[in-house]
């Protein structure tokens, strides 16, 4: 560690099993409060194995007249044959709040990451259900030059109601795992594509939740869920992420020292 500045905290990094080391990011203010700007670069270094993972939601405070947007960038960079797992808990926007989140990953070509993402409709238990007002989302993972994976949206509720038919329907939560390794071979993520999309197929349940999984342009695949309920997703995302290990290192996942 470098350096750090609050809000953001690491205390102290673990060792695991598999030569790896964990680490839990923690935001010592609570959650992210309206003209918030944070800032996060890691550098996994050539050989090296890091699990990173927070140690609560990041919760999303609402906007303050004439505050800018709140906004968290995190960059990653990992290197040959360094492989990086990313584990953040649950984003969660408050009623009001307004919000962009930038996630880039830059992949050395043996490199791998497993990362997951979840976005959460709001405090459902205070009766928040999409009152935010923006939220959005810009995710890139690449190796050289070549993206891999590009995505970007934005939420808006009150412009663009969510719960219809055309959007999230029925569903509130949205939950994605990214697996890459710019290294292998399109036949290599078909095979992982189907193995997951059996899981996916066992884990759907119409009007509990809903799962899928695809190949990206190159060098990855990505599974995505739509649920009603946060209850089913840990669960789920644990086992996707265990299947896709086991197939790109060919060892078992490791969960960080959480309870779930």
């Amino acid at each position: 560690m470098l350096r750090q500045d609050p809000p953001w905290k690491v205390v102290r990094a673990f060792p695991q099993p598999d030569a790896g080391t964990l680490v839990h990011l923690n935001n010592v203010s609570g959650g992210v409060l309206a003209g918030d700007r944070l800032s996060l670069r890691v550098q996994v270094d050539p050989g090296a194995a890091a699990q990173i993972t927070t140690t609560g939601a990041t919760r999303l405070y609402r906007h303050r007249a004439g505050a800018p947007d709140s906004e968290q960038h995190v960059e990653f960079i990992v290197g040959e044959r360094a492989r990086l797992e990313y584990l953040p808990d649950p984003v969660i926007p408050y009623a009001r709040s307004r919000h962009t989140q930038c996630t880039r990953i830059h992949l050395a070509e043996s490199a791998c990451v497993f990362w997951w993402e979840v976005l959460a409709p709001g405090r459902l238990a205070s009766g928040e259900s999409f009152a935010f007002e923006r939220l959005r989302v810009e995710s890139e993972i690449s190796s050289g030059s070549m993206p891999l994976m590009r995505e970007s949206f934005l939420l808006e509720p009150k412009k663009r109601p969510l719960a219809v038919p055309a959007r999230l329907g029925e569903y509130s939560y949205i939950a994605s795992l990214y697996v890459c390794q710019p290294s292998r071979e399109p036949v290599f993520w078909r095979a992982l594509e189907d193995e997951l999309n059996s899981v996916a197929s066992e884990r759907t349940r119409h009007g509990e939740a809903i799962w899928g999984a695809t190949t990206l342009h190159s060098g990855g695949v990505l599974v995505r869920g739509v649920t009603a309920s946060y209850r089913v997703i840990p669960a789920a995302l644990i086992e996707f992420w265990r299947r896709a290990r086991k197939a790109v290192t060919g060892e078992d996942a490791i969960p960080p020292r959480k309870v779930y």
